[in-house]
């Protein structure tokens, strides 16, 4: 276990295990940095664990994630058969029933099975760090995250790209209920803000010009959609170009949740639909921000 400055008792109760268990390590990061200042020490800390790590497969997950009792077996088997050098698995957000965390739930749910959708397609385009398996040689084959070490997201996606460009024969998805990792959304409104500005900031760092399109498609048609009603009111009938546009994308986006939420158990709603709404204008902020400005991470100014 790598300790990337927590604030809370995990480190503690992972050290106290290590005293036990001989094959747990534990690394706290700030006494290998010392007063070393980095733009993204959660890379450090996986390339600091993997350095550690003396077995042919590295599995990644989060502090802060539940994983199901068969998960590893769950990843070994599919291993086993498929014979990958990489290969990512679903997560998903818990739910307390707010509306924030619903919108969370459902979001994050629609990014997992779009995740899906195109692995089974025959591409990889996401992945999420929460669950994530590779091989170690694979790892320094492909010079690990030099090139993107100075990226303050992108321990999966970025990473995923490089070992894709070497072995895209050879990438994987564990599409199964026993692999699922869960795990807690944002708790608040500016922690979650700043969570997506995160993941936006790596859209343009992507080798893959096909990932890079479809971004820069959706971030497009979402400030489209924000921009319309105010254009009417110099072209009215830019109106009904909007709701006929607005219509088709929730039709199409609900008969493609439906599906993802039966995979993850998630009881979607009727009015789950009117957050279509706050989607468009969260996915519109966003972006923006992730291309083009600042955030702040675990009370971090991130460039």
């Amino acid at each position: 276990m790598i300790d990337d400055f927590s604030t809370d008792s995990t480190a503690m109760i992972v050290y106290e295990f290590s005293l036990i268990f001989p094959n747990i390590s534990f690394v706290r990061l700030s006494k290998v940095l010392k007063d070393t200042k980095l733009n993204s020490y959660k890379k450090k800390a996986i390339e600091i664990g993997i350095m550690a790590a003396t077995k042919e497969w590295i599995v990644t997950t989060d502090a802060d994630c539940i994983a199901d009792y068969d998960w590893l077996a769950t990843f070994d088997a599919y291993i086993q058969e498929k014979n990958p050098v990489f290969a990512g698995g679903p997560v998903a957000f818990t739910n307390d029933g707010s509306v924030l965390q619903t919108f969370q739930c459902i979001d994050f749910m629609a990014l997992q099975g779009i995740t899906a959708a195109a692995v089974s397609a025959g591409l990889h385009a996401m992945c999420n760090g929460a669950n994530l398996a590779y091989k170690k040689e694979v790892f320094y084959e492909v010079n690990g995250f030099k090139g993107i070490d100075n990226i303050a997201s992108g321990d999966d996606m970025l990473l995923m790209n490089k070992i894709k460009a070497a072995y895209p024969d050879r990438m994987g998805y564990v599409f199964s209920p026993k692999a699922i990792i869960r795990t807690e959304p944002m708790h608040t409104l500016s922690t979650f803000i700043n969570q997506r500005i995160r993941w936006a900031s790596k859209t343009n760092k992507y080798k893959d010009v096909s990932v890079v399109i479809v971004l820069w498609l959706v971030l497009l048609l979402n400030i489209g959609l924000l921009a319309m009603p105010f254009a009417a009111f110099f072209f009215q009938p830019l109106i009904w170009f909007w709701l006929v546009l607005i219509i088709l994308k929730t039709w199409i986006e609900a008969s493609f949740a439906v599906h993802i939420a039966a995979f993850f158990s998630i009881n979607l709603k009727k009015r789950d639909m009117l957050l279509q709404f706050p989607h468009i204008l969260y996915t519109s902020f966003a972006g923006c921000f992730g291309m083009f400005g600042k955030y702040s991470w675990k009370d971090r100014k991130v460039k």
